[in-house]
């Protein structure tokens, strides 16, 4: 990311994903929103900073921090947060999961 784009430096300011989303002129989907909140805002975090803003203006750091809130609110219209594991307890539990699962193939039957 450009730490000394205005975009970025404002973005950085806002406290609420109303803000945000105002700030970067996208309406959001009240019911997604309201469901998911904490989980758009990481995934948007996350995108922004897999985003390589190098040489670009202000305007096409705007429009790419503008399409990683679009698409981090597209990521949960589709899905589920528990579907989408942003939150690392989340993971850890589908781990879990996995490990104390037992295949039908892995039991013996042992006739007496």
């Amino acid at each position: 990311m450009t730490p000394e784009s205005p975009t970025l430096a404002a973005l950085t300011k806002l406290s609420s994903a109303e803000e945000i989303f105002a700030f970067l002129g996208v309406e959001p989907i009240r019911e997604v929103l309201n469901s998911s909140r904490l989980h758009i805002m990481k995934r948007f975090g996350a995108y922004l900073r897999e985003t390589d803003m190098t040489g670009l203006t202000e305007d096409g750091i705007f429009e790419r921090a503008r399409d990683a809130l679009l698409r981090a609110q597209a990521d949960f219209v589709a899905s589920t947060p528990l579907k989408e594991k942003v939150f690392k307890v989340f993971e850890t539990e589908a781990a879990k999961r996995k490990a104390r699962f037992v295949g039908l193939e892995t039991l013996k039957v042992i006739k007496s």
